[in-house]
């Protein structure tokens, strides 16, 4: 501030991550698009929370502060699957644990009530985006409210923030007072009452919290309003208050993307720092390609946040942006990732947009492709086919996950992927194999993981290279039960494949997975939903597929002495054929049969 002559700032981001000036982290993003704007903004990184002066560190704003708990949920960031205490955080120097606090968004605004009463606070970042509605906690394993009114903030930002938070500066910055501006896109707000004609109400916050049902409504009602065209406002009682939603921003063109990652990022944390910092290491020789995906998975919350439609960047874009990054001093030649959520989305879209406008298909490729998805690959290609010719760069990867669905649509990607961008190992989520399971994890079943996988090894095999899947599995997962899980196991050990992690499903909020796991319904469909929820039977099921760990081994044991399959555990542990595996499965899903 000094240097530059300021006196004030104009807004004040607080942060729970640790700062770094690139554009794959969010408070950083906007502090740099409203530094852009024209506006004078500053960053508190991971203030100790325990006194309110940290947060005085760069005096009063003239229009708000801003509040984000970082790249993830703060409970998500410190508690894992079985609610215990992790012992690290990727976001932090050092890569130490307890940086931040738990629900850092709420704590975080109640210091900055607590130094300067009438400055007004903008809550946002992923933790704010998904619990903006009554939703399901569970690490207190109850329905809590809209953390606006738990935080006791003036406005709520959600999705991704550019459009909206340049918005609310700009009409602060001429005049209007944080309680009038009530009509932003991608904004929350709380007032006494509310009725506009055309808006939707969905159950009390009194209601979701006594009836599983009215939950599962409830989130219906909130998911279809995801698309901006078509969303109207959405309004929630909260004992005597209410919430209200305005609809969705509109995605960001191609320009406007360009716009945002040609900001003059440096690309490094924060010179301040001394010791590494693990989420930095890991992307930054990475470029986002796009935003948003049409996957729609149930576990996944991108359509809550980021939204179906993708927004891609210009080729030319994305070569500056490694062109640049060849030339600092850290960079050795490798590009680690081009992509975005799904990395063979770039390029895409929907070719009706009449069609698209009312849309409201949870997935563009679920449970088939939509005949209105362009599938084209030829920009994907291309822009990978270019940035591997660019002087300086020797070697560039895809780790971003890709749909391996769509990927049989999009033959030269394919090729392109497997020849040129994989660094042995290739990443690819199918998550289950069981077509049970994966129907209600919206993701393509066992044929399709067979297909792909047999192309993969065939391409390997004609390019003579030696690269290998790494499956990524999901236990526990709503519908899933002990016994899909040992279905699993015997179809992935078919498959020659062994797995080193399995991730226990976590419920976080604004999924539809944890919609299942606390009403038990399926909120799109209306079936009941069996779901694990005991941390003993949430182990046997991610046990199962580590059978051949020997630490793991009398879990599986367990686990199969309890579905009444002892004898079948030699098909694990002493290498049954493929015919006994298939014999197995067989009588796995026989039995399953009778018993429903």
């Amino acid at each position: 501030m000094r240097q530059r002559g300021w006196k004030e700032l104009d807004v004040i981001l607080v942060n729970g991550d640790a700062y770094i000036d690139h554009p794959s982290f969010g408070v950083p993003l906007l502090a740099r698009w409203l530094e852009g704007h024209g506006f004078r903004v500053g960053i508190i990184a991971q203030p100790d929370w325990r006194s309110k002066e940290p947060f005085m560190a760069l005096g009063r704003p003239r229009l708000f502060f801003g509040v984000s708990a970082g790249a993830m949920d703060s409970m998500v960031s410190h508690y894992t699957p079985a609610r215990k205490l992790r012992h690290d955080d990727a976001y932090t120097p050092g890569n130490r644990h307890g940086a931040r606090p738990n629900r850092a968004t709420m704590v975080y605004t109640s210091r900055l009530k607590e130094a300067f009463k009438d400055v007004p606070v903008v809550i946002g970042g992923i933790e704010a985006s998904l619990r903006r509605f009554a939703h399901y906690d569970f690490w207190e394993n109850k329905v809590r409210r809209s953390i606006l009114f738990d935080a006791k903030a003036d406005l709520l930002v959600y999705g991704m923030g550019e459009r909206a938070i340049l918005e609310v500066a700009e009409r602060m910055r001429d005049g209007a007072a944080i309680g009038e501006i009530r009509d932003v896109r991608g904004t929350a707000y709380s007032c006494s009452g509310f009725d506009n004609g055309s808006q939707v109400t969905i159950p009390s916050y009194e209601e979701v919290s006594a009836s599983k049902e009215k939950f599962a409504e409830a989130f219906r009602t909130v998911f279809l309003q995801q698309n901006p065209w078509s969303a109207r406002i959405v309004v929630q009682q909260h004992g005597n208050r209410v919430l209200v939603c305005n609809p969705p921003t509109f995605p960001l063109t191609e320009g406007e993307m360009d716009s945002v990652y040609a900001l003059p990022f440096e690309k490094s944390p924060h010179p301040s720092y001394v010791e590494n910092i693990p989420a930095w290491e890991q992307i930054k020789t990475s470029v986002t390609s796009h935003r948003g995906c049409f996957g729609g998975c149930a576990f996944c919350a991108i359509t809550m946040h980021q939204g179906k439609t993708i927004q891609s960047r210009s080729k030319s874009s994305i070569l500056a942006e490694i062109s640049a990054m060849t030339r600092k001093s850290w960079f050795r030649g490798t590009v680690s990732d081009i992509g975005g959520p799904t990395a063979n989305m770039f390029g895409l879209g929907c070719r009706n947009i009449e069609a698209m406008k009312k849309c409201q298909r949870e997935s563009c490729i679920f449970p088939d492709i939509c005949p209105n998805l362009r599938t084209a690959d030829t920009p994907a290609t291309s822009l990978l086919q270019a940035v591997r010719s660019l002087d300086g760069v020797r070697h560039t990867a895809v780790s971003s996950g890709v749909r391996y669905d769509l990927l049989e649509r999009q033959p030269a990607y394919f090729s392109e992927l497997v020849g040129h961008h994989v660094s042995g190992l290739l990443k690819i989520a199918p998550e289950h194999l069981v077509d049970r399971v994966t129907d209600f994890m919206r993701k393509p079943g066992r044929k399709a993981f067979e297909t792909f996988l047999a192309r993969f090894r065939a391409e390997n095999d004609r390019l003579g290279k030696r690269q290998y899947i790494v499956p990524y599995l999901i236990s526990g997962h709503p519908g899933c039960t002990l016994g899909d899980m040992f279905e699993l196991a015997l179809i992935l050990k078919k498959m020659g494949m062994k797995v080193e992690q399995v991730q226990d499903f976590t419920p976080t909020p604004g999924t539809i997975a944890t919609c299942m796991f606390y009403s038990g319904i399926d909120p799109m469909t209306g079936k009941r939903v069996y779901t694990a929820t005991s941390d003993r039977e949430k182990g046997l099921q991610k046990s199962l597929l580590l059978w051949h760990l020997p630490a793991e081994r009398s879990k599986v044991l367990e686990a199969l002495k309890e579905l009444g399959r002892e004898e079948d555990s030699g098909l694990l542990f002493s290498g049954g054929s493929g015919r006994d595996l298939d014999t197995a499965v067989h009588r796995r899903k026989t039995a399953t049969k009778k018993a429903r």
